[in-house]
């Protein structure tokens, strides 16, 4: 079986350096990576085919507004940093802006570094956390929220399109408290301002966000409705 090569360009892509004056191997500096992308192998990491060809050189974006693309391009170019730091991106506004296309930018951009990444929309992501109480197997519900707590970048959808109960509350606060706590980037988007997320996925879900997160206003026309 091929391995991929290091990130890093230290080891072979197995994470472990010969150390001939230890008389053994060591850690390179990409094993938490290799770790975290072997971990995020059953999760959803695929780009949708809408998607897929994304560019900051092509539309939709070059007529997205001039500020909130370069807080993204920015943020792609200083992309392994942003993640190391646990920084991330929350895109809301209006139907149809661009939010979830510039999210896929970002998302893709990690994926071609090699980063580890989730993609969902927030209903899916219940759904599959709902299937994992069906089975006591390697897709165990803990076994999933590790995984979600450990790679790079979680992408979520859509946030508070999903109808709200006591149960997504807890799950939704669950994922974004566990990346909080380990320092790992979260990018979500959202139709909502702030104060109407707070109503559908309250104060101490929206605070962790809020620190974790640059926001990025969208505002404008629907642009789904004026393709031909």
């Amino acid at each position: 079986m091929s391995t991929a090569p290091c990130p890093v360009g230290r080891c072979d892509g197995s994470g472990w350096i010969d150390d001939e004056g230890a008389r053994g191997v060591r850690e390179c500096t990409c094993r938490p990576q290799i770790v975290a992308s072997r971990r995020s192998r059953a999760l959803s990491a695929v780009i949708p085919r809408r998607y897929q060809g994304v560019s900051f050189d092509r539309p939709p974006v070059t007529g997205m507004p001039g500020p909130q693309v370069d807080v993204v391009r920015r943020y792609v170019r200083k992309l392994d940093a942003r993640l190391d730091e646990g920084r991330g991106l929350w895109f809301f506004g209006d139907v149809g802006t661009g939010k979830t296309t510039l999210a896929m930018l970002v998302s893709r951009s990690a994926l071609d570094a090699g980063r580890s990444v989730a993609i969902y929309s927030l209903p899916r992501l219940l759904a599959e956390i709902r299937a994992t109480f069906e089975t006591d197997s390697e897709g165990s519900y803990v076994d999933f929220l590790d995984r979600l707590a450990a790679v790079d970048l979680l992408h979520i959808d859509d946030v508070g399109a999903e109808r709200t109960s006591d149960w997504v509350l807890e799950q939704l606060y669950a994922i974004v408290n566990a990346r909080y706590e380990d320092e790992r980037s979260v990018i979500i988007t959202t139709n909502l301002e702030r104060d109407a997320l707070v109503e559908q996925i309250k104060e101490r879900t929206v605070s962790r966000l809020e620190e974790m997160c640059t926001l990025v206003p969208l505002y404008g026309e629907d642009a789904r409705r004026f393709v031909a």
